[in-house]
């Protein structure tokens, strides 16, 4: 008798999706903020942190990229001024600032940033460099985009009374999302760590409140996405027990860099608690999803900046 056993090829076993431990995990910021903090996921390890008042603004590195980012962490805003004529342009053109300032989106879309799509016309912005931690002000500094090509930007700025002007090339490196300038010491330098090395940031921010009248631009204290190909979700109506990897499927996943944001706590006139029904999914850059949820904001010192979670791969 002939068998066909031996040719039938028999099926394998699906493995059954194995999901990772549940980790805690803290960091500090320092009771005033003033550091922003990048920790991976994948590594739980932070992997880098700055004081948040080295940079003032971040340039797109993506060859075809253009776009420039202000330094929201320090409450930054931007002016355009209408004029191409930088050494025209001084303190007389702050006259009405308050009416016509603009913030950058604190969802990270870079068609929504408060200096927009310079490349037509090279006007001079005026931009307001906030305030440190101490809440000092930064003074003002007039800018002026002149270029931007597959690897470099070339850009002009100045303080408003015409001392420090200055003409830089900031290069492109896509091994990182952004290129930094400092007005203090007018040079490009290394802020985040690369791309592809971290998850979430720590870090103050600017939320604008435009149902208020004028719009009212509030400094707040969050969590950040990556913004190179990361996504989340929040999830108020599940425990964080409870959502699991056979139920991905059901969410809305988004690039907005402010999805888990500043809101998983809340401030009740005496200090912050945290909000435990708030729990997020997030699909980091690598493909591989975490859920995450807030337990604290203090350290045992009872000192506040220092959020702590618990996180699990799943």
């Amino acid at each position: 008798m002939l068998t066909l056993d031996s040719c039938i090829k028999k099926e394998l076993p699906v493995p059954v999706h194995q999901s990772g431990d549940v980790t805690g995990a803290t960091v500090s910021m320092d009771p005033t903020y003033k550091y922003q903090v990048y920790f991976s996921l994948k590594n739980n390890a932070e992997v880098g942190r700055n004081l948040k008042t080295i940079w003032d603004i971040g340039f797109e590195t993506g060859a075809n990229g253009y776009h420039v980012v202000l330094n929201t962490s320090k409450s930054m805003f931007a002016r355009n001024t209408g004029k191409t004529a930088f050494t025209s342009v001084s303190y007389n053109d702050t006259a009405g600032f308050a009416a016509n300032k603009k913030w950058d989106a604190c969802n990270g879309e870079m068609d929504s940033t408060a200096i927009g799509d310079w490349r037509s016309d090279t006007n001079v912005y005026i931009i307001d460099r906030g305030f440190n931690e101490l809440g000092q002000q930064q003074g003002m500094e007039k800018l002026q985009l002149l270029s931007v090509s597959s690897d470099s930007y070339t850009l002009r700025f100045a303080a408003l009374d015409g001392t420090g002007d200055t003409t830089v090339t900031i290069t492109k490196d896509t091994t990182y999302n952004l290129a930094f300038l400092s007005f203090s010491t007018r040079m490009q330098l290394l802020v985040e760590p690369p791309k592809n090395s971290w998850d979430i940031a720590f870090t103050q921010y600017t939320y604008v409140f435009y149902d208020e009248v004028p719009p009212v631009p509030y400094l707040v204290t969050g969590c950040l996405l990556n913004r190179y190909n990361t996504m989340a979700v929040r999830d108020t109506n599940t425990g964080f027990k409870d959502i699991v990897f056979a139920d991905l499927g059901r969410y809305s996943f988004a690039y907005d860099l402010s999805t888990i944001g500043y809101d998983w706590k809340t401030y009740n006139g005496s200090g912050y608690t945290i909000n435990t029904g708030y729990n997020y999914i997030i699909h980091a850059s690598e493909g591989v999803y975490y859920k995450l949820h807030f337990i604290g904001f203090y350290n045992n010192s009872g000192l506040k900046g220092n959020p702590a979670w618990e996180y699990q791969q799943l």
